[in-house]
C-alpha cells in the first residue's frame, strides 16, 4: 500500500512491512517502559529501606561509585553498539536501568511522594504527545535534533560549572532550559525510531539487528523521559 512517510515523502509499504514496522516500535517503547519500571522500583526499595539508604545513599564514596558506573555503562553501551549482540545490548540496558535507580533513589527522599506522583504523570503526558507528535509529523525534525543537541552540551557544561557557583537562579534556568531541550529530544528521537522501524520493515524485514535497534532506542527515549521529568520535578516537585 501506498503510504506518506517522513519528510513528505510517499513511498510503497506492504501490509507485513507495515507490521514489522508496528513490531519494532512496539518493541522500542515496551523496553523503554520496562526500564523506567526498573529504575522506580529499585529507587522506591532503597528509598524505604533505611538501611539501604545508610550503606549507599549517605555513603559518600559508594553512592559517587555508582554515578561514576552509572555513566561507565551508558558510554560503554553506546561506543560499543556495533560490537554487542542483541542479547548483550539487552542485559546492559537493563542493568543500567537497575543502576540508575540506585541513584534515583534521592528522589524519594528529597521530595514529597504526591510532588512525585503528580510530576511523573505532567511527564508521561508531555512525553506522550512530544512522541506522538514526533511519530505522525512530515516534517523533517533533524534540524530540530542538531540544535537540540547542541543545546545539551551547553546545558551539561553550565551545569558542571553551577556545581561550584551553587546559584538558585541557575539551577532555576537549568531546569527550564532542560524542559525545552529533552521535549525537543523526545520529538526528534520518536521521529528518528520510526526511520528505524522503516528501514529494518524494508531492508530484510525485522532481524535480530533490529532487536539491537529497539534496545537502543529505548535507551534513547528512556533518558529522554528520565531528564524530562527530573528538570520538571526541579520547577514543580515539594521538597520535604
Amino acid at each position: 500500500m501506498q503510504t506518506q512517510y517522513g519528510y513528505g515523502r510517499t513511498v510503497v509499504i506492504s501490509p507485513s512491512q507495515q507490521l514489522a514496522m508496528s513490531r519494532f516500535v512496539t518493541r522500542t517503547y515496551g523496553w523503554m517502559f520496562l526500564g523506567l519500571l526498573l529504575t522506580g522500583a529499585v529507587s522506591f526499595m532503597i528509598a524505604s529501606s533505611e538501611v539501604a539508604v545508610q550503606t549507599i545513599i549517605m555513603n559518600r564514596w559508594v553512592f559517587i561509585g555508582a554515578i561514576v558506573l552509572e555513566l561507565a555503562v551508558v558510554m560503554g553501551l553506546t561506543f560499543a553498539y556495533q560490537r554487542l549482540s542483541p542479547a548483550m545490548a539487552t542485559l546492559g540496558f537493563l542493568f543500567y536501568s537497575a543502576l540508575n535507580g540506585v541513584t534515583f533513589a534521592t528522589v524519594f527522599l528529597a521530595y514529597t511522594m504526591n510532588s512525585v506522583a503528580h510530576v511523573f504523570f505532567i511527564t508521561a503526558g508531555m512525553f506522550g504527545g512530544l512522541a506522538l507528535f514526533g511519530s505522525v509529523t512530515k516534517k523533517d525534525l533533524t534540524g530540530l535534533g542538531t540544535f537540540v543537541g547542541m543545546g545539551l552540551w551547553g546545558l551539561i557544561l553550565i551545569g558542571l560549572a553551577n556545581m561550584f557557583i551553587q546559584s538558585q537562579s541557575l539551577s532555576l534556568g537549568l531546569a527550564v532550559g532542560g524542559v525545552l531541550i529533552f521535549s525537543g529530544l523526545t520529538a526528534y528521537d520518536a521521529q528518528k525510531i520510526r526511520s528505524m522501524a522503516y528501514h529494518y520493515a524494508t531492508d530484510g524485514g525485522v532481524t535480530g539487528e533490529a532487536d539491537k535497534g529497539a534496545v537502543f532506542g529505548a535507551l534513547t527515549l528512556y533518558l529522554n523521559f528520565i531528564n524530562l521529568f527530573l528538570s520538571l520535578l526541579r520547577l514543580f516537585g515539594e521538597r520535604k
